[in-house]
């Protein structure tokens, strides 16, 4: 992991390949590094930290040529280091690759490469790959990486350039997301769409055990038998282009405020004068989902927080038998299901390599997977049954924000319309319901206009070493996500925790030192909640309060208190999700942190 990008073309090489590495930066990463051939050889710059001290290396050395690779790393294999950046070498400086992620059996390739005499400068993984290639290379690059692909276990995507075909650039990629930008005179290989916007609009999504070979005038893909594959290009459409801050400090504030508006266009795009219809285009006929007799949702980090408000929405709406697992458990555990069962999958880069595995694990149980992503062309996409395409726009931060509230979104409207199908919600109900989901995008601006009395409370507990966040029922979900969120951008430890489970052990760490964030909207269960809560202030907690407007009784217990408009149960998740991203924002941001491009995090994880 965690970036790619490779060109060949008449263009400044330095400029594009860093252009496209500094559009990755989202995704993570702790060194970095550029190759390209130029006069017969392999020249290359390497640099540990930010993309800004690659730049200033190639300010004053720039790299010269018309073709070359580019790589940010997010270590997995060897600490953040020169050697161990990418690009890699062979023995003879001749075969150079940028690698995204992980050889499972790189230590026994790299064993027998040893004893075959070749020698390795680096901790990585990826090493192995030069080197086999090395091994391998007689007459063709192509041939090369082919045979290194048969030995090679594990997921990657994978770029190669060699001085011995200097005009091409060899390409592949198993598990692990690869895309060919086309364009006139030129072409790009990037991990990411986002590192081809502004050289071209014109793409082409590479497939599983495919080769792609570049050159600046053709685009070449085979198989690993070398038969040519034809495939046509698909055009990027206008969203994918908005990746800027828009006047905003960070992309995270950024994507916190652009809610109202995702939410407010899927509901013009879903709903047409009051009415539901088949919100989504899907091929699972209404015949099949109303047979179903249990829904699997299988997601990862922040979209497994929403499938577990998933969870309540459908249980409650449907009356189905709705189960939640994270996908690095799912695939694994071997779980009962049967042709009644449909599969949900939640991602947001459509990549994540856990759940895309579940994917396959379903499907080879014969079972229907219906997929909610934010990128129609992903992985996950393209291998699921259905989609739905929540269609929030690039999401840069690396801490998801307007995909979680869209995947929520995206879950209410399948739920609604399949309890329609099912005749469990009544005409009168479902009106009221579709009605108050009109109003959620000018409710969360009424929260977003009043978001500095969040930064004021961020003022008083920024220094915190320790959080818990209390939620009970579907804003039990809440609670997990908002910990999630502080811990991801403030590196603060936060628990969250169902608030009727405090008394059964975790209520030993409250004292006068720990802030306590409850969430406690307006609910069937605010007896139980307030309660709860005073059970922590008896033992000095300090309370921070995400109430119902209207709610005084809350003011008994605490001064910090951020009021949400008032709305149904079901549909509070959506609302509550802002003061809690705005809440880790600021907190965030007041320890002089680098919220958008947290440590140790990488936005899409493409590795097991």
């Amino acid at each position: 992991m965690c970036g790619i990008v490779g060109y060949v073309g008449a263009r400044d090489i330095n400029a594009v390949i860093l252009a496209g590495l500094w559009k990755l930066e989202y995704r993570g990463y702790d060194s970095s590094g550029i190759a390209t051939i130029y006069d017969g050889e392999i020249r290359i710059k390497r640099a540990i930290g930010k993309l800004k001290v690659l730049a200033d290396v190639l300010d004053k050395e720039p790299l010269k040529g018309n073709i070359g690779i580019g790589h940010t790393r997010w270590a997995t294999h060897g600490e953040p280091s020169e050697e161990n950046a990418h690009p890699q070498l062979d023995c003879s400086d001749s075969i150079a690759v940028v690698h995204n992620g992980i050889i499972e059996n790189y230590i026994n390739l790299k064993e027998k490469l040893i004893a075959e005499h070749h020698i390795f400068r680096s901790f990585t993984d990826t090493e192995v790959i030069p080197h086999t290639i090395e091994k391998y290379y007689t007459d063709s690059l192509e041939n090369a990486v082919i045979k290194a692909m048969n030995e090679i276990e594990g997921s990657y995507a994978f770029a190669v350039i060699s001085t011995k075909e200097p005009n091409k650039i060899v390409c592949c990629k198993k598990n692990t997301p690869l895309v060919i930008g086309v364009g006139e005179k030129d072409n790009i290989v990037a991990s990411d769409i986002l590192a081809i916007v502004g050289l071209t609009r014109k793409i082409i999504y590479l497939e599983d055990n495919e080769i792609c070979t570049l050159t600046k005038d053709s685009v070449k893909i085979t198989d690993r038998n070398s038969n040519e594959i034809k495939r046509k290009t698909v055009y990027l459409n206008g969203k994918v282009l908005e990746a800027d801050k828009g006047g905003f400090s960070h992309f995270m504030l950024k994507e916190i405020y652009e809610q109202p508006k995702v939410i407010h266009e899927t509901i013009e795009k879903r709903l047409q004068s009051g009415e539901l219809f088949k919100p989504f285009p899907l091929s699972i006929k209404d015949s099949e989902l109303v047979k179903l007799s249990r829904i699997l949702i299988q997601a990862c980090g922040t979209s497994w927080h929403a499938g577990h408000v998933g969870k309540y929405i459908i249980e409650s709406l449907c009356r189905i038998h709705t189960e939640v697992d994270i996908s690095s458990e799912f695939r694994y555990r071997n779980p009962v299901t049967s042709g009644e069962t449909l599969v949900i999958a939640i991602s947001q880069s459509g990549e994540t390599a856990d759940t895309l595995a579940g994917i396959r694990e379903a499907k080879l149980a014969f079972l229907k997977v219906l997929s909610i992503v934010n990128v129609a062309g992903s992985t996950i996409a393209r291998e699921s049954n259905d989609i739905i395409n929540i269609d929030a726009g690039p999401e840069i931060g690396v801490a998801s924000t307007k995909a979680y509230t869209g995947q929520l979104f995206a879950l209410y409207l399948f739920a609604l319309y399949f309890s329609r199908l099912k005749w469990i919600t009544k005409d009168d109900d479902l009106a009221l319901m579709l009605k108050e989901v009109r109003e959620i995008p000018s409710k969360m601006q009424m929260i977003l206009d009043r978001a500095s009395q969040v930064e004021e409370i961020a003022r008083k507990f920024h220094q915190s070493s320790n959080f818990i966040f209390l939620g009970r029922g579907i804003n039990y979900p809440s609670a997990l996500e908002g910990a999630l969120k502080l811990k991801e951008v403030s590196y603060i430890h936060a628990t969250g925790y169902p608030a009727g489970e405090m008394k059964h052990g975790p209520i030993a760490l409250v004292d006068k030192n720990l802030p306590i964030v409850c969430i406690i909207p307006k609910s069937n269960i605010y007896e139980k909640m307030f309660s709860n809560i005073e059970e922590v202030k008896a033992r000095g907690g300090q309370i921070i309060a995400v109430a119902t407007e209207g709610d005084k009784k809350i003011k008994e217990l605490t001064e910090n208190i951020f009021y949400i408009p008032e709305c149904s149960e079901i549909l509070s998740p959506l609302l509550v999700a802002l003061p809690l991203q705005l809440l880790a924002y600021y907190i965030s941001t007041l320890r002089g942190l680098d919220v958008d491009k947290p440590r140790n995090l990488a936005k899409s994880v493409t590795v097991e």
